[in-house]
């Protein structure tokens, strides 16, 4: 189904729910989404990090997207998920992605705005949508190493990004964490309904993973139209697989192994769709 991704967000400010965006490794765990996606009658964002595109590589990645939404009777977007590279971002848009995202928030403000003005210059006349980010993501893993100093979004500076760059979404940091959360994450609502008040742009929540279900929907309340789960979805991946082989004997074919792990990320994935309160809007 063809979809776009700025009218995606649009209805689910509109409709109180946010579009569910998942982070893949291969084709295997790529299925598992569009599949639950399409069971829920969601629309999904299935997002490939830098990693992942390095390693099976942006022309292929590009092709399994495009196949992959050509296919699909929800509204899907294949999206590349936290690049920190002006080059790789064109790199996945002369490629068929639909959504990049260059992730410069770990440069002074001016930096971050021209970069993030370089890639929209490229992506605006192809029709790509891009996301940016202000203020840290906290956590260390695939997405980046922060843990100090002040991570919050500051709402001026969200004004004068958005004002400068016409960013068509933007991740802001609230409190939120990539991988597994120590305690209860500490989120910021005040801090993200005062940016919500202040821009007319999408906002995204990255760092899903562990995140009350409660604090979610609040957060989408207050503004979130995009939620980030990565994690969640690779863990269950590989503990699944693991726990798979463990109880087979050797030499086991390839889909005799995958087949039940597919059906358990299947869940975590329908869970997060209904978390996301998406289910039935596609």
């Amino acid at each position: 189904m063809k979809a776009n991704l700025r009218e995606m967000l649009r209805k689910a400010d509109d409709g109180g729910y946010a579009v569910p965006a998942f982070n893949y490794s291969d084709i295997w765990d790529f299925l598992a989404i569009m599949e639950a996606a399409e069971e829920e009658r969601s629309p999904v964002i299935l997002s490939s990090n830098p990693l992942v595109v390095e390693a099976i590589g942006p022309e292929m990645c590009g092709a399994i997207g495009a196949a992959a939404m050509g296919k699909a009777s929800v509204p899907a977007i294949h999206h590349l998920d936290h690049s920190s590279s002006v080059s790789l971002c064109k790199t996945a848009i002369d490629n068929a992605y639909p959504s990049v995202m260059i992730d410069a928030s770990a440069h002074e403000l001016e930096k971050n705005i021209g970069m993030v003005k370089e890639v929209i210059a490229y992506a605006r006349p192809k029709g790509v949508h891009v996301e940016s980010e202000l203020g840290r993501i906290k956590g260390r893993g695939i997405e980046g190493d922060y843990k100090d100093g002040d991570f919050l979004v500051v709402t001026e500076e969200a004004v004068r990004f958005v004002r400068e760059t016409g960013t068509d979404s933007l991740a802001i940091g609230i409190g939120t964490a990539h991988g597994f959360y120590a305690g209860k994450p500490e989120i910021d609502f005040r801090r993200l309904k005062e940016v919500n008040d202040a821009v007319d742009t999408p906002l995204v929540l990255h760092g899903g993973t562990g995140i009350p279900r409660e604090d979610v929907e609040r957060a989408i309340r207050n503004g979130i139209n995009k939620v980030n789960v990565g994690t969640i979805i690779h863990c269950t991946y590989m503990n699944s697989m693991r726990e798979e082989l463990a109880g087979l004997a050797e030499n086991p074919y390839t889909l005799q192994v995958v087949k039940p792990v597919l059906a358990k990320i299947k869940e975590v994935v329908k869970g997060w769709i209904r978390v996301c309160m998406a289910n039935g809007k596609a």
